[in-house]
């Protein structure tokens, strides 16, 4: 988090509070995550060099550059937005740094990016209802997705046979779409 700059991410009237441990609203009644949950997040995902990554609600584009910083140059990581000025938006702040590993796409109707399966890890920054299907579908084997349902944080890795699920308790996301 210490190479990529939260200011580059927001609306230019809240550059001020970029630094500030709270989400901001980035328009279309969606936020970027405070920057402690963001963390958190980051680390129950653990990215490493080299790893294929779906990032969904990829908003303004701050957890896409901080997994495109993660994943290095052989490293790949796929944004998904639903809400195209967003798509833009997160675009145009990625454009701010040198990443050749990281692009933002904007959604279709399937969730997140099956034409780019599988993935080695998938980020979700906003809050399911329940855990979807069609994301367990698209992360490999072994692989992690982190993402929120209700009011908590969920940590599940995919097994050959099942899936193993960390539950954290206590947060708050936009719903997602």
């Amino acid at each position: 988090m210490k190479k990529i700059d939260r200011k580059d991410f927001v609306l230019k009237e809240y550059e001020k509070e970029a630094y500030e441990d709270y989400p901001l609203p980035i328009g279309f009644n969606q936020t970027i995550s405070q920057p402690s949950t963001v963390n958190f997040m980051l680390k129950l995902l653990d990215p490493q060099k080299q790893e294929k990554i779906l990032d969904l609600g990829s908003g303004s584009g701050f957890s896409t550059a901080l997994l495109a910083e993660a994943v290095g140059e052989k490293g790949k990581v796929f944004g998904v937005e639903k809400i195209s000025e967003l798509v833009s938006f997160g675009r145009k702040n990625l454009s701010k740094y040198d990443f050749n590993n990281a692009t933002i796409l904007e959604a279709g109707e399937t969730l997140g990016l099956p034409t780019e399966a599988p993935f080695d890890k998938i980020l979700v920054s906003a809050s399911a209802k329940e855990i979807p299907q069609e994301l367990i579908d698209q992360l490999k084997v072994g692989g992690i997705m982190v993402i929120p349902v209700e009011n908590n944080i969920l940590r599940i890795k995919k097994t050959k046979h099942d899936i193993e699920i960390q539950k954290y308790e206590g947060f708050v996301f936009v719903p997602l779409r």
